[in-house]
């Protein structure tokens, strides 16, 4: 389970998160949306713990324990994956070489036996096979000459294989076309069970569309302002923000 509370952070003094509360049970599907600058993809860099970002308040809980005391890579460890908005490329390093180092970091963080190269080997082409992802792109250096539709595939193929307990997707359908936007959100589909929450970040309800969420959350001014189901996001697609911010702000007043 995901706890978040009074969750507060800046950067460069700046502060954007300004108090924020969210709770995602095992198995459930979040989605949050809001307007630029509401503080967004600050919330999943501050979860991941990117550097640069300072939690001033509160705290985030997965499993009982809280992350934001941990180094990324243990968050990592610990069951936490974040797709980014835009995959860096990382030349030089092969596919495969990346996969299993990863792999094998959070296998051995874990307690487990890591895998040798035919055991990851093995793995990998069933998960891309299972995801229906050509394994061609293993022999390429990570995101180096990808679309922007192979790039999320890689994150997709890439959160598979690492079988995180909670999946942050950072506005992971930003510059996909249609078709490569279906692929995406059926390999995220693909992923859901019982024992792993997903937070999906996103502008747009299209997106929503393929990765049906459990709930949707309106981010303002650093603040989870509004709740609700799916009908939410069909709500925000028509209307825009400006009723919902309108009614938090003479609320706030």
């Amino acid at each position: 389970m995901i706890k978040i509370e009074n969750l507060k952070a800046e950067i460069d003094g700046t502060e954007i998160l300004k108090g924020l509360d969210l709770t995602i049970n095992n198995g459930e599907v979040h989605a949050v949306m809001g307007p630029n600058g509401a503080g967004k993809s600050t919330l999943s860099y501050v979860l991941a713990g990117r550097d640069g970002y300072e939690v001033t308040a509160g705290s985030a809980e997965l499993d009982g324990e809280n992350i934001l005391e941990m180094e990324a890579e243990e968050r990592a460890a610990a069951g936490l994956f974040l797709a980014f908005q835009y995959p860096v490329e990382i030349p030089g390093v092969q596919m495969t070489t990346f996969l299993k180092t990863a792999l094998n970091a959070v296998r051995q963080a874990r307690g487990e036996e890591e895998l040798d190269a035919i055991g990851l080997l093995k793995l990998m082409k069933s998960t891309c096979k299972n995801l229906g992802i050509s394994d061609e792109m293993m022999k390429r250096a990570v995101n180096v000459g990808f679309s922007g539709g192979e790039k999320k595939r890689n994150e997709v193929l890439q959160m598979a294989m690492l079988e995180p307990k909670f999946a942050v997707l950072d506005e992971t359908d930003s510059g996909l076309d249609i078709d490569a936007l279906r692929i995406v959100a059926d390999g995220v589909n693909a992923l859901r069970a019982k024992e792993r929450s997903f937070l999906v970040i996103t502008h747009y309800q299209r997106l929503l569309d393929y990765i049906k969420p459990d709930y949707v959350h309106v981010l303002a001014d650093g603040k989870i302002i509004k709740s609700g189901g799916p009908e939410l996001a069909h709500e925000l697609e028509e209307k825009g923000y400006a009723e919902i911010l309108s009614t938090y702000e003479k609320e706030a007043a």
